[in-house]
């Protein structure tokens, strides 16, 4: 650990620190106001009237109705159940179509559906990762029961048109489903505005807490549950509902939405870009992958020729440095990033990637910090390797 013993946290696109005003909403419910909101008594009322008031909450950042927000468990289960859902409802149509970029909970699923006869058809995106929208038009037709997009990608940041997509595939009358985890806090999302059936939300990637997951289905989309039982959630999603993480969800929506949304987009991006050329700079045949896409505006995703991101990212702890290699979910796995390899890199070059992401802590001084300490890693990487003869 650094000499400061600080955490110089740069992975806020994995998780991000529960924001004090969420934490001390939720308090009272893990101790107070314990009850089932299932229950008839006024313990549970409580509980079910905190539940109303944070979908209330999340259907103002989105543009949405009150009706029209399930609370899931994660973004990977709305992720799965608005993909099932579509199926379910079209049981004669046996397409989907998504990209080769997406997360993993899109990707597994889609694979898996594609062994049961599933046809999947994955559009390509170019070498800065933006979205082929000939390829996509031209794939659509009658037979898609749904296509499933991200609104930003969590590895690079690169952010999907997801206006002129939806008016391509609605102008087909197909449903469209939006992975929105990495979007909520950098993106204004208004659900009044863009066509789009089914929109994904994970509460820890917006200062919420983990655990819990929004699933954005429109009053007409069809939604069929992925997890069966009580009637929880209007019958949409059985299980008894994390009140505290619930309540802590809402609370940070209402955050974000009355936050000062484009000053902190604009403060974080100027941050990020700062640390961007510092590092092109400092790291010789460094590179930004997506760099000319529109981006959004905390990520950054450089590759460091000949750098393993297995070695340097415990290296950079070492400094105190929190980075990762893409997404949190493939953390400890060797494959390199699916990601990377679909936007055209070799597959050294993927494993040579990690991710800096920041988030509304993050200060010029940690800045400042991960700009000295970054390069100095990477010599004395590139020493040992010299000692070892590699």
């Amino acid at each position: 650990m650094n000499s400061k013993n600080k955490t110089y946290y740069f992975d806020y696109n994995a998780t991000t620190p529960v924001a004090d005003e969420v934490l001390s909403e939720m308090m009272p419910f893990f101790s107070q106001s314990y009850g089932n909101p299932s229950s008839i008594y006024g313990l549970g009322h409580e509980s079910l009237r905190a539940i109303g008031q944070a979908r209330r909450q999340v259907s103002k950042l989105i543009g949405s109705g009150e009706r029209e927000i399930v609370f899931t468990s994660c973004g990977t289960e709305s992720n799965n159940t608005a993909i099932w859902s579509a199926l379910q409802a079209n049981p004669d149509k046996r397409k989907i179509i998504t990209t080769t970029v997406e997360h993993s909970s899109v990707r597994n699923l889609v694979s898996d559906l594609e062994r049961s006869g599933v046809e999947v058809i994955r559009i390509p995106v170019s070498k800065e990762g933006e979205l082929d929208l000939q390829q996509l038009e031209q794939s659509l037709s009658d037979d898609v029961a749904v296509v499933s997009v991200m609104w930003a990608n969590n590895e690079t940041g690169v952010i999907f048109p997801v206006e002129k997509i939806s008016k391509l595939v609605k102008s087909k009358k197909i449903l469209l489903h939006v992975d929105a985890v990495q979007a909520v806090g950098k993106i204004k999302i208004d659900t009044s505005k863009i066509q789009i059936d089914y929109l994904s939300l994970s509460a820890h990637k917006f200062y919420g807490p983990k655990g819990v997951g929004v699933l954005y289905a429109h009053k007409k989309a069809p939604v069929h549950p992925l997890i069966l039982g009580g009637h929880q959630e209007r019958d949409l999603r059985a299980g008894t509902e994390n009140v505290p993480g619930i309540v802590g969800t809402g609370k940070a929506a209402e955050i974000i939405t009355k936050s000062n949304f484009d000053d902190l987009v604009i403060q974080t991006g100027q941050l990020r870009d700062r640390l961007e050329k510092a590092l092109l700079q400092e790291i010789p045949g460094s590179f930004i992958n997506g760099k000319s896409a529109d981006r959004i505006c905390n990520t950054l995703s450089i590759t460091i020729p000949n750098i393993l991101a297995e070695v340097l990212i415990p290296k950079l702890d070492e400094a105190g440095i929190c980075v990762s290699s893409g997404s949190a979910c493939m953390t400890g796995a060797l494959e390199p990033s699916v990601v990377l390899q679909a936007m055209g890199l070799s597959e050294d070059e993927a494993k040579c990637s990690i991710r800096f992401s920041l988030g509304l802590k993050t200060t010029q001084e940690e800045i400042d910090y991960v700009i000295e300490k970054t390069p100095r890693a990477i010599k004395e990487i590139q020493l040992v390797k010299i000692k070892a003869g590699n």
